[in-house]
């Protein structure tokens, strides 16, 4: 099946409707400055989807260093990854999640990643399980509206 759906990196001028998908699908929002903050730290991912030349969907991360067993390891975080509903189910929340884990491995060495996501989100659970992450555990109230949410890890 041909997509009908391009991937790139991330431009200023995207700006606008990438905070305008972030508020149509999501009830975590984010300041100018955040959004702007992750571009120019971790441009590689930081992606759009297009459709038609109109930016439909977005993913972004960050590269953080934690310890694990063996020692200081660096981790990606999916911080925002959102849709907008008329373009869902064509593969496209997954083909960026694909590519941010392949530009964070190939772009800033990460040997795992790991997201938040709420309980009650079964589409996006399913994804991430698609795509080889697993529930780590539970973080109780970790959503503003108290709801909980689900660490997922994955290795590289």
């Amino acid at each position: 099946m041909e997509r009908k759906f391009t991937l790139r990196r991330f431009r200023e001028e995207d700006l606008e409707q990438v905070m305008y998908i972030n508020r149509t699908c999501l009830p975590e929002n984010y300041s100018t400055y955040f959004f702007m903050e992750l571009y120019i730290n971790y441009p590689e991912t930081f992606l759009v989807a297009e459709v038609d030349e109109k930016v439909v969907g977005y993913i972004m991360c960050r590269i953080e260093t934690g310890f694990s067993g063996f020692g200081l390891i660096k981790r990606g975080h999916v911080i925002s990854i959102a849709v907008l509903p008329g373009y869902r189910r064509m593969g496209i929340g997954e083909a960026l999640l694909r590519e941010a884990l392949r530009a964070m491995v190939e772009y800033y060495n990460v040997k795992e990643c790991y997201l938040e996501v709420r309980v009650s989100n079964t589409p996006a659970i399913n994804l991430y399980k698609k795509i080889g992450f697993e529930v780590d555990r539970i973080i109780r109230g970790y959503y503003a509206d108290g709801e909980n949410a689900y660490l997922m890890r994955v290795k590289m």
